[in-house]
């Protein structure tokens, strides 16, 4: 769901920023990263298990997409399996802390993280895939048969790789995850 900073109910802005204070993050962040606020998903709905057992959620409409996604991606031999999925803004807030706390700086873990309140998975909408045989999270992704698969297809499933190579947000290229066009 795209959103503006004019269409967030001020509640939430204030709490966006002071989890942003809390953790240090500049306040001119959304201009320097041109991310959108993103406001919390509400109605969501169970898409299984990730690859650690953990239950995952998205919103009705993302996960019947996601579905149908899926399905395809196994008919056409391609295993397309699920790291997470909706994680709310508390969720990310902790991520932030502890690497944090591990003495990451905060400019580098920006770059691989957006921050609470305006990351994708907060919409319900966005998912990080792997496939068998290859590791969570890492950029190898892009040379398995599943990436070449969701290159191909996930835009006719309403997908799109939200953090391509140079992306104009200075993310880190994430060829793992993947949105709902309308977010």
């Amino acid at each position: 769901m795209n959103t503006s900073d004019e269409s967030q109910p001020l509640e939430y802005r204030a709490r966006i920023q002071i989890i942003h204070r809390e953790l240090g993050i500049s306040a001119d962040y959304e201009r320097r990263f041109q991310l959108l606020l993103r406001t919390e998903a509400g109605e969501l709905t169970s898409i299984g298990a990730d690859v650690y057992g953990r239950p995952q959620q998205l919103r009705p409409h993302a996960a019947e997409h996601w579905q149908a996604m899926r399905a395809q991606a196994q008919r056409d031999n391609v295993l397309l399996l699920v790291i997470s999925a909706f994680r709310s803004v508390d969720y990310q807030r902790g991520v932030i802390a502890r690497k944090l706390a591990a003495g990451k700086p905060l400019e580098k873990i920006l770059r691989v993280n957006a921050a609470p309140g305006y990351s994708e998975h907060h919409t319900g909408c966005a998912l990080d895939l792997t496939t068998t045989g290859q590791m969570s999270l890492e950029t190898g992704f892009e040379a398995t048969k599943a990436f070449a698969w969701l290159m191909q297809h996930a835009e006719h499933f309403g997908f799109r790789l939200s953090y391509p190579r140079d992306n104009r947000h200075g993310i880190a290229y994430e060829p793992w995850h993947w949105a709902c066009m309308d977010v």
